[in-house]
């Protein structure tokens, strides 16, 4: 389903706050680990969508830009490798470098 342009400026107007960033990132990891690839997948979509970053991405993963939209798409199964190569570019991208700041636990 196609995503309505309200939500979509919804989501890139919540996306200027690097703490709703950090919040996607953190809840999209968390649901990998409890196995909902589809939740974690849609999570980092938004996070991509709302930040416009799905070229720039891609680009650092050495990939096709569509390749990266199927992977994180609601079929999308993804390897650990580029999973996890994904989440580091992510957290770079928001200067996020251990997981106490992941936390919020530290600045």
């Amino acid at each position: 389903m196609p995503l309505t342009k309200e939500f979509k400026d919804t989501v890139m107007e919540l996306c200027k706050d690097p703490e709703y960033r950090k919040a996607l990132l953190l809840e999209a990891l968390e649901s990998y680990l409890e196995d909902d690839i589809a939740v974690g997948n849609s999570l980092l979509r938004d996070y991509l969508n709302g930040t416009q970053a799905f070229g720039e991405v891609a680009i650092e993963l050495q990939m096709k830009e569509s390749g990266l939209r199927r992977m994180v798409g609601p079929n999308g199964n993804a390897t650990a490798k580029k999973l996890f190569g994904l989440f580091k570019v992510c957290q770079n991208r928001e200067g996020i470098h251990s997981a106490d700041q992941f936390l919020g636990n530290a600045a």
